[in-house]
């Protein structure tokens, strides 16, 4: 049996949640996978939580939607309190800003990453964290490669934009490789293609 990720990300609406979703989608396309994808906001679309989910496979899908997250991936407090109930102990992951969130101690692998301040102090735009954590869990996770991640910000994000997308998400894999090297992280103990992936929204 082939293997199969199921990836949420969660935050507020503003922060590029929806977006960051259609590309690890289609960088997961790009890899030759199938994929399926949804999102979902609050009443109010900026300020306001926000999800989307992304379920990467070798093979093809038989269940569109997450039920049990691999990875969350977390960019508010609000997000990850209403979210890290719903992982299991078998080997999750949790990959978060942690400028934004605060973890408990629920006995599951949590990396924190400084994605909003190295946003804001290397490309003077805190709104491409979102890209700064894809190239993150790119790096730390191999659910997509570095090409197939780098080609999607390509095909998703406006011309305008695209320059200050692909260089935030090279600096997410750049903090991801200093992970595998101990520099940052921590580890909480107890103590072709199918595509439903919607399209970019414009930024």
């Amino acid at each position: 049996m082939g293997e199969i990720k199921q990836i949420r990300l969660c935050g507020l609406g503003g922060q590029g949640i929806v977006l960051a979703g259609t590309i690890l989608g289609h960088a997961g396309i790009n890899d030759g996978k199938w994929v399926t994808g949804s999102s979902s906001y609050g009443s109010e679309a900026r300020g306001s939580a926000c999800r989307a989910e992304v379920i990467i496979s070798d093979e093809p899908i038989v269940f569109p939607h997450v039920t049990r997250p691999d990875i969350l991936i977390a960019m508010s407090q609000e997000a990850y309190d209403k979210y890290i109930k719903d992982m299991g102990r078998d080997g999750e992951t949790v990959i978060y800003d942690e400028e934004m969130v605060c973890t408990a101690e629920v006995g599951l692998r949590q990396l924190g990453f400084p994605a909003s301040s190295v946003a804001t102090k290397e490309l003077g735009n805190k709104l491409v964290a979102n890209m700064v954590i894809l190239g993150i869990v790119a790096e730390v996770t191999k659910i997509v490669s570095q090409n197939a991640l780098l080609s999607a910000i390509e095909k998703n994000v406006p011309q305008r934009f695209k320059a200050l997308n692909l260089r935030a998400a090279e600096l997410g894999l750049k903090l991801g490789r200093a992970k595998g090297s101990g520099e940052r992280g921590e580890i909480m103990e107890m103590s072709p293609a199918s595509s439903k992936i919607p399209p970019a929204p414009r930024m």
